[in-house]
């Protein structure tokens, strides 16, 4: 509908005629515990620039009751249409604007999402507001470079908490009355209501005291381990605000962890809500609590570049998620007393992986994308905003140096503090303090898509002796349907030479930087040297390219991989490898070899949890399908050596647990299963604990070995949110075709469930193992996908066209069948971009598959 989808051209033209000075916002929520909808009343202050001019706010409500525009009343309903409330002609100067509706609790995630909590029966709500959702909730001028004050003003039910971005009030009456925001965008505004449980702290510096909260629903609060996060917190305050050279801009600092929650955290202003996930009810890996911590950072990031400074428009999207990845992963790196200093593996091994992914679909983009309307940016968020954004920004502080590189961020801080800005913004400010010209660095880097590939060249004499040494960039052709043509960057890298100790351990024992530009660069300084076992191109991960290794350090890494003494060298070859079994340069089954000749000797677990993903990747759709039980009994049987051999109670030996748990087929290592659920058997150390438990009951059901009764007896140990999404998901996972219909039916033909348990049931129904059973849905999903993607809010339709996508029928038939429906359907650019991505990866399945055909051959 043209009212729901705001263009870019819109955007411009608004802020052009438009100055927005402040909102009051009050909301009567005293029937949340019911349902249904509330009052919400705005009152808009705004100069226009031209007398007589026309405008329209935006509105997601079902019923609009009064519209006052400078006293007087328009006729509601005919200036809502389209979730927009026309002005008409009446602006000049000052105007006043009174809005009254009732808009509508969600359960999508979306605008103010409601909550009722299994154990206590209490409703919990929380707004998410980005990209366009503040429309939800109260009328506003939904785009971010219209930044103005906010005042809530809240009516809330008896004995409820009401937090926001400006520090909470006494509460009168059950009315909750907040001051003014500082001058912020609408999408960072937040109201988090509910009975919630509350711990506070302060963080104090050199005369300065923020007031910080942790918030969660009660029944997590045994499990809220608050001063591990206020630590976390705290080293980020300390870190953020010596390199930024700019004091925290808000007046307080909450962090509410909120349920049903669609991304991993959200920056608002001074109330970051947090997927509740993050409380960890049971025994976790370190990874885990490094994940979580790499989020708290992320969004403390925000507060600054983000919610300080503002893009002014979609387009920049990207520098905003991106500084907030590399400043987390930096902040972790280098700030003292951190417990995860080794985060740049983490980022070579989780972050870049999903760049690499996404920079090879059909839909890759420059990482400064065209955004020309909402429907864009909403399928924006994705690996090359976040993740090749941030591995280019590392690049960017290779290239001009870190100290120039924080004074440029410091200069562009204070100089456009809680405005707006472009990119050419923050480039002008690094240009300034690193003397550098980056124009043709960002041409080359932010206005073009794909990736290079980076390999050695050597020549040795008969004593082994390097005669030459040159590093070939290739840039290869864009996935058809990208837009764009292959290019060649410039490329700060380091070159590590590594040889093998007396030990058998793979030590640096040299490292050379250097600049990589066009097809082939000289590296002089390693002639004349006699040649290591490994040279390792882009060592300290410095650039964002793929990377191979020659044939020699291809041979020395296949078989000492775990060797390397450092995690991030092993990393990046890990990842090497991942990447060319990922291309068929290297078949699955040989990738599966090479990941248990080495993991054993991996002790990042981060990067061991990342292989056991991968593995089970690779085995279920990158190898011939005539040898692929084979190859799964194998991983299965090496998955429970290494359980029963992992030390008592350590993070390898959960990882390992759960490995088994998702590939157990053998009668005998599913009697195991259930032998540890019921308590008959135990492995020392190994404590099957509430979410491990899940875990098995999850691959009875998908076996066939558990059925209603056994979920149902489960869920009653359980009853919480976090059980009913597992009981949902082992529902869906059971081997019948009446399990099947039911599911498919719940998501697909009613749009009851919540967006949590809906993505339960999603990621239920697929299942690997069940591709016979799943093929009629095939068929299915193209006959209703376009109805359900016009009928459902974005979150929820996008989990449908991607989670349903017929990804397990990796054949022809599927890529015959998905053209087919993007030529007749006629999808808009969201849809189309997404089931195009969905189909690259049947399309990448089929070419691996081929290469595993012919390795077994051979």
């Amino acid at each position: 509908m043209p009212g729901t989808n705001l263009t870019r051209e819109e955007a411009r033209r608004r802020a052009t005629l438009l100055t927005v000075d402040s909102y009051e916002i009050d909301l009567d929520l005293t029937g949340a515990q019911e349902g249904g909808t509330y009052r919400s009343v705005t009152t808009v202050r705004f100069d226009v620039a031209e007398d007589g001019a026309e405008s329209f706010i935006d509105l997601v409500a079902p019923t609009v009751h009064e519209v006052t525009l400078n006293g007087g009343a328009l006729d509601a309903g005919t200036v809502f249409r389209d979730s927009r409330i026309a002005l008409p002609g009446l602006l000049a100067g000052r105007n006043v604007l009174r809005v009254v509706a009732d808009c509508a609790y969600t359960n999508t995630g979306e605008g103010l999402h409601r909550f009722v909590d299994p154990v206590d029966d209490q409703a919990y709500l929380y707004t998410q507001f980005e990209v366009p959702d503040a429309r939800r909730v109260f009328a506003s001028f939904e785009q971010p470079d219209l930044k103005a004050t906010f005042r809530f003003t809240v009516t809330a039910p008896e004995g409820w908490t009401v937090i926001s971005n400006s520090p909470t009030p006494e509460p009168r009456d059950n009315v909750w009355a907040f001051e003014p925001t500082p001058r912020i965008s609408s999408y960072v505004t937040a109201l988090i209501v509910g009975p919630y449980h509350a711990v506070h702290g302060v963080y104090e510096r050199d005369g300065q005291s923020v007031p910080l909260g942790i918030y969660c629903r009660p029944s997590l609060a045994e499990h809220l381990d608050a001063d591990a996060i206020f630590d976390v917190t705290r080293q980020g305050f300390d870190w953020f605000q010596e390199k930024f050279d700019y004091p925290y801009p808000f007046k307080k600092y909450d962090q509410l962890f909120v349920p049903e929650f669609n991304a991993g955290a959200m920056e608002n202003a001074g109330a970051v809500t947090i997927r509740d996930q993050y409380v960890f009810r049971s025994k976790v890996t370190d990874s885990a609590y490094e994940g979580r911590a790499a989020t708290i950072l992320h969004e403390l990031a925000h507060m600054w570049f983000g919610d300080l400074v503002t893009m002014e428009w979609w387009n920049d999207l990207w520098l905003n998620e991106s500084f907030a990845t590399y400043a987390e992963a930096a902040c972790q790196a280098e700030a003292p007393g951190s417990k995860w200093p080794h985060s740049w593996t983490t980022f070579a091994n989780s972050m870049k992986t999903w760049a690499y992914r996404q920079d090879q679909l059909p839909s890759t983009h420059p990482i400064m994308a065209d955004i020309r309307d909402l429907d864009d940016v909403l399928v924006n968020f994705d690996g090359i905003t976040y993740a090749k954004g941030a591995s280019v920004l590392k690049q960017l502080v290779a290239h001009v140096g870190e100290d120039a590189f924080f004074r440029g961020v410091r200069a562009y801080f204070k100089r456009h503090a809680f405005g707006n800005t472009r990119l050419s913004d923050l480039l002008g400010a690094l240009e300034e303090t690193s003397g550098r010209d980056l124009r043709t660095w960002s041409k080359a880097w932010l206005e073009t898509a794909g990736i290079n590939v980076l390999r050695p060249e050597i020549e040795t004499d008969a004593a082994g002796v390097i005669t030459s040494f040159a590093v070939r960039q290739e840039a290869p052709a864009l996935p058809a349907g990208a837009k764009g043509e292959p290019t060649l960057r410039p490329h700060r890298i380091a070159i590590g030479a590594y040889d093998l100790d007396a030990e058998g351990r793979l030590v640096r024992g040299d490292r050379i930087e250097l600049d990589v530009d066009g097809e082939l660069t000289a590296v002089p300084e390693l002639v004349g040297r006699v040649r290591p076992a490994v040279l390792l191109l882009n060592d300290d991960d410095l650039s964002y390219a793929k990377v191979r290794l020659d044939e020699r350090s291809l041979a020395v890494v296949t078989e000492h991989l775990g060797d390397f003494t450092e995690s991030l060298p092993r990393a990046l070859c890990w990842a090497s490898a991942w990447d060319m079994t990922r291309d068929g340069e290297l078949a699955a089954r040989d990738y599966l070899s090479l990941v248990l000749s080495g993991i054993g000797k991996e002790s990042d677990i981060g990067v061991v949890q990342s292989l056991h993903r991968q593995v089970k990747l690779a085995v279920d759709h990158y190898t011939d399908p005539a040898g692929r039980e084979a190859l799964l009994t194998r991983w299965t049987e090496a998955t429970l050596a290494h359980l029963r051999t992992a030390e008592p109670g350590g993070d390898h030996q959960l990882a390992w647990a759960r490995a088994f748990a998702a590939t157990a087929r053998t009668p005998e290592q599913l009697d195991l299963l259930e032998a540890l659920l019921a308590g008959g058997e135990s492995i020392e150390g190994l404590a099957v604990d509430t979410e491990l438990r899940w875990t098995f009951v999850q691959r009875l059901a998908a076996v066939g070995r558990f059925d209603e009764a056994e979920i149902a007896a489960e869920y009653e140990r359980d009853r919480t949110a976090a059980g009913e999404r597992h009981a949902a998901h082992a529902r869906a996972a059971r081997p019948s075709e009446e399990a099947k219909a039911e599911a498919w039916a719940s998501v697909v033909e009613s749009d009851k469930l919540p967006n949590a348990v809906q993505e339960a049931v999603i990621d239920g129904f697929m299942q690997s193992d069940q591709r016979e059973l799943l093929a009629p849905y095939a068929e299915r999903y193209f006959e209703v996908l376009k109805e359900v993607w016009g009928a459902r809010s974005h979150e929820i339709a996008q989990q449908i066209a991607v989670g349903l996508y017929p990804s397990e029928q990796v054949s022809g038939e599927t890529l015959e069948r998905t053209d087919a429906w993007l030529a007749s359907a006629g999808p808009n650019a969201a849809l189309g971009r997404l089931v195009s991505e969905a189909r690259s990866g049947v399309e990448r399945a089929l070419r691996a598959q081929a290469a595993d055909t012919a390795a077994a051959a051979a």
